[in-house]
């Protein structure tokens, strides 16, 4: 037995938003996680493997809004529909854990009193730019052309009454951390990022309440404020094996914390190796011993989004090629620290030249042989040539090659070496040759040793495959009437019985595809989808408004109006009106004041960073005993509920509208 035996093993995942079914990308992540997590048991360690779903903030509530439903009958339909496709790819996670339960919900509330009551979080107010998608408030100086640095999408002027992390109380301990303990973050481009970008310039505390939406778990001696989203979200980790901020913590926390490995996206890395270690520290417990940012599963076109329609989802991919396919390709194909690239065209390619032909012709040939030659007996003779250790010794190399790949995750790196033991078996055929064996009786005896060796070989390694192809493993050791090698096993050559038989009638692991064939069908899927999408939005379609026509104008008439794309910089309440809004409109390089009837369904801090349409030359005129120099162009539906005319396309400020 190794020395590490039943030693803990504690590796996360992040948690799923539940704002809609996963991509394959979101997918890969579970996949990653659970060929370590199942790496590790191979190993002998004790593993712990927790995933699950982030269910709360304003993003679920809209959505849910807009469903018609609950935000709890919401996440609960996500989470369930995440949690399949976790069971669809074979994931042997043994907590899946959801920030609606309830003693995850009791803990976060204890634990932002805890916070409080030591002084580490104080109430004040937050005046910023706020991302709806990411829940994350930005200065202005970071942001990028008015975007979210983080995802790219607008983000809207916010300012409310919210609770306070103290993060700069922590900032030069966390920094003194990471600088002892260079193995915390990786890849290390991930550790130099978060350093330069974020902690050394100077941490600003940090918002951790709400009270914009009210979807979250309650602040419980101020409940109009609810927990934000990374507070509650990111303590999963502690709360999913029993702690508890009053001393009565679980014995599996004390086993498992801290955690080995927290396996996460590149995208959310700030959270995970800013504010996790000093929420940590803040509760005076160990930070995890590693934090992982892997890169992103790209579409050939880029990141996948429903915007791009370029989404592929796994279970697309198992319907086509099953799911040990699937799990091969998004292991191997994703580069250490670049992000990997995923279209249909590629997986046919791989499926193809090294899963049917490496692998699959590798395990057909030598069954086949060994039935045709021998009746499916397996056997030894000692009949041995100077080839055979060479392929022994590529064999028996393997396992150290691949701990040594895995110690440092590489995991694509991994599979590359055990596939470089099935290429040498395969060559192996091509050297000793035997058919050709077959021809002579007396190389009868030769022959056995060659295909014995060939089993053998395989049969070493299938099992270390077992981590990543866990399926494909049992259907190759089930067809050479063999046992998975233990990993202390995995060292000898020799050990599979002689005069064991296989069977009789092996199966094709995974059969060649043509891609025209194969791209047919994924061309008739996207337009059932389509299709189906459409009917889905004629179905939500609107009534009709018929409203009473004007008199005809002529062109000459309309030509003299002139409509104008303008942004909003400020805007305020009319005090003399219960429905004017007085807003300062930036039209090219001026400044227009513009007051319109539409407080009942905008708040002045939700017009400022609007880009809308104006008719600029329209003759001022006094509302509410105000000036106003234009008018903002609106929609108004059944129920007198306004909506302001936006371009659909970013648009500069003083851009016709023609």
């Amino acid at each position: 037995m190794c020395q590490n035996c039943k030693k803990p093993y504690y590796i996360t995942t992040a948690i799923a938003y539940t704002s809609g079914k996963p991509h394959i990308g979101n997918t890969y992540e579970i996949v990653l996680a659970d060929s370590i997590a199942r790496y590790k048991r191979a190993q002998g360690y004790d593993v712990r493997f927790q995933t699950g779903t982030d269910e709360h903030g304003q993003k679920i509530e809209l959505k849910a809004d807009e469903a018609g439903i609950t935000p709890k009958q919401f996440v609960d339909n996500v989470a369930g529909e995440i949690k399949t496709i976790w069971d669809l790819m074979n994931t042997s996670y043994d907590k899946f854990i959801r920030t609606t339960d309830e003693d995850h919900e009791a803990q976060v509330k204890k634990i932002f009193k805890k916070l409080y009551d030591q002084g580490d979080i104080y109430k004040s107010c937050y005046e910023g730019l706020y991302c709806t998608p990411c829940e994350s408030f930005w200065t202005q100086s970071q942001v990028v052309d008015g975007k979210c640095p983080d995802c790219g999408r607008p983000v809207q002027p916010a300012k409310e009454e919210a609770y306070f992390f103290r993060m700069s109380k922590y900032a030069q301990r966390l920094i003194d951390y990471i600088n002892e303990h260079p193995e915390f973050i990786q890849p290390v481009s991930r550790k130099n990022e978060m350093m330069n970008n974020f902690l050394l310039p100077g941490l600003q505390d940090l918002c951790v309440s709400r009270t914009s939406f009210s979807w979250g778990i309650p602040v419980d001696f101020d409940p109009k404020h609810v927990v934000y989203v990374w507070l509650d979200a990111l303590t999963n980790y502690i709360t999913g094996i029993g702690y508890d901020c009053d001393g009565e913590s679980s014995e599996q926390f004390k086993k498992d914390w801290p955690a080995d490995l927290h396996l996460i996206g590149k995208d959310i890395i700030r959270f995970h190796t800013i504010y996790w270690p000093i929420f940590l520290m803040a509760l005076d417990l160990p930070l995890p011993k590693q934090v992982f940012g892997h890169p992103w599963l790209l579409q050939g076109d880029g990141k996948m989004s429903k915007s791009k329609g370029n989404v592929i989802y796994a279970d697309q991919l198992v319907d086509f090629f099953g799911v040990d396919a699937v799990r091969y390709f998004v292991l191997h194909e994703m580069p250490f620290e670049n992000d990997g690239v995923i279209t249909w065209e590629l997986m046919v390619e791989r499926l193809n030249s090294e899963l049917a032909n490496t692998l699959g012709n590798l395990v057909n040939r030598t069954i086949s042989m060994s039935n045709k030659y021998f009746g499916g007996e397996v056997r030894s003779t000692g009949v041995t040539e100077p080839v055979d250790e060479e392929l022994k010794s590529v064999v028996l190399g393997t396992k150290k090659k691949v701990a040594d790949k895995m110690e440092e995750l590489r995991v694509a790196d991994a599979i590359t070496e055990i596939f470089t033991l099935f290429k040498r078996c395969n060559k192996y055929i091509d050297e000793t040759m035997p058919w050709a064996l077959a021809k002579e009786e007396d190389k009868k005896d030769r022959l056995a040793e060659v295909l014995y060796n060939l089993v053998e070989g395989i049969c070493i390694g299938a099992s270390l495959l077992e981590s990543f192809m866990p399926e494909t493993t049992e259907k190759i050791l089930a067809q050479l009437n063999a046992p998975k090698r233990t990993y202390e096993e995995l060292d000898t050559f020799g050990l599979y019985p002689a005069g064991n038989k296989v069977t009789e009638k092996p199966e094709i692991l995974f059969a060649r595809l043509d891609i025209k064939e194969v791209m047919e069908k994924v061309e008739a899927m996207k337009k059932e989808e389509a299709e189906k999408a459409g009917t889905a939005e004629e179905k939500k379609e609107e009534p009709v408004i018929e409203i009473e026509a004007k008199p005809e104008v002529t062109f000459d008439d309309f030509m003299k109006m002139q409509f104008q794309v303008g942004e909003i910089i400020a805007c305020e309440e009319v005090k003399k009106s219960k429905k004017l809004l007085c807003s300062q409109v930036k039209i090219g390089n001026q400044v227009k004041q513009i007051v319109s009837g539409i407080k009942s369904n905008y708040k002045p801090e939700d017009m400022v960073g609007k880009k809308v349409m104006v008719l600029v030359n329209l003759k001022p005129a006094k509302l509410a005993g105000v000036l106003s120099e234009g008018m903002l162009l609106c929609a108004e539906d059944e129920n007198g509920t306004l909506a302001l005319m936006t371009p659909d396309k970013e648009m500069p400020a003083g851009a016709e509208i023609c």
